[in-house]
């Protein structure tokens, strides 16, 4: 797993190396049931503080992304399937939004926006 950390960023850096764990389960990079590595070596590999990661960690599962096994480890949560649908849909629809909101303000229509993305998701 890659993570990278921005000491200019204005997110926290325990935020920074959440999102991007999170990014990777819900881009299967990270499937069910894969471990996350142990605190105290990501908190050396990402040179951070445990306590940072202690966080990250506590905070995916409290959001139902991992599960911790206490003497075991931390895993890649399974059965959170409509939850990882519904991240995948709400991160769509903020990159949509986005591209909307661009479009309004270079004068595109809804009409040539739609054309756009006809043209653009059948190349795929």
């Amino acid at each position: 797993m890659n993570i990278l950390i921005s000491n200019t960023s204005d997110s926290p850096l325990y935020q920074q190396i959440k999102e991007q764990i999170k990014d990777s389960i819900l881009r299967e990079e990270l499937k069910e049931g894969d471990p996350l590595p142990s605190i105290r070596s990501f908190a050396n590999d990402l040179k951070v503080s445990v306590l940072t990661i202690r966080r990250v960690y506590e905070e995916l599962e409290k959001e139902g992304f991992v599960t911790s096994q206490v003497g075991i480890g931390t895993f890649v949560s399974a059965g959170n399937a409509e939850l990882l649908r519904d991240s995948r849909r709400r991160l769509v629809e903020e990159k949509m939004q986005d591209m909307i909101d661009t479009a309004r303000s270079l004068g595109i229509t809804r009409e040539e926006l739609n054309a756009m993305m006809e043209i653009l998701y059948e190349e795929e």
